[in-house]
């Protein structure tokens, strides 16, 4: 197993675009219809956006891909472009605005990073090979990365109902950090996680 930085290219787009609807549990399909591979791919392509192969890291077993890390540091993503997904978008671009607004409180839970924060947007592994060690190895270097650059704390968000991912997270370390909606009139959709990251040298 080696791990390998994403290159600028579409194949390499619509890999991740497939990692990352998946690791999003189908939102970007629901934002982006049919042309979601395409999309996300072309803006993948594109450096300075929060879904730039800059970004970007692959696991491979014998030359395949499979599986895809990606995150950023919060200064990193206050310095990013927000046009890049809506220019591929084109004629959809207003479906994006459109989901945006819908989903604006939950948008504005995903954009609250904390200075000093790198933000663990998105980890999958093909499913086949789940539970051999795929995710442990992109995590470990997701922590190494995020500590080399400064970073003081890692932070991720994962559904309330995939408790199998928290558990997982859990196990790495991370503490669930707040929670959205934060009332407990209305069940939790989003969990905030985060660990504490010790400096590297």
């Amino acid at each position: 197993m080696v791990l390998r930085a994403a290159e600028p290219v579409m194949e390499d787009g619509l890999v991740f675009a497939r990692y990352l609807d998946e690791a999003a549990e189908g939102f970007f399909r629901l934002m982006l219809g049919r042309r979601v591979g395409e999309i996300v791919a072309t803006a993948f392509t594109r450096p300075d956006n929060g879904y730039s192969y800059e970004n970007v890291t692959f696991a491979e077993r014998d030359g395949v891909i499979v599986g895809a890390v990606s995150g950023y540091t919060s200064e990193r993503y206050r310095r990013f472009a927000d046009r890049p997904l809506e220019e591929a978008a084109g004629g959809r671009a207003i479906r994006i605005r459109l989901v945006r607004r819908l989903c604006a409180p939950m948008w504005r839970i995903l954009e609250s990073l904390e200075d000093g924060d790198f933000y663990l947007q998105t980890i999958a592994v093909d499913q086949e090979l789940r539970g051999e060690g795929v995710g442990s190895l992109l995590m470990d270097h997701v922590e190494r990365l995020a500590a080399a650059g400064g970073a003081e704390r890692l932070s991720l968000d994962v559904s309330a109902r995939n408790a199998g991912a928290r558990r997982l997270y859990g196990r790495r370390g991370m503490s669930v950090s707040s929670e959205w909606p934060a009332s407990p009139l209305v069940p939790s959709v989003l969990v905030r996680m985060t660990k504490l990251l010790q400096a590297t040298t």
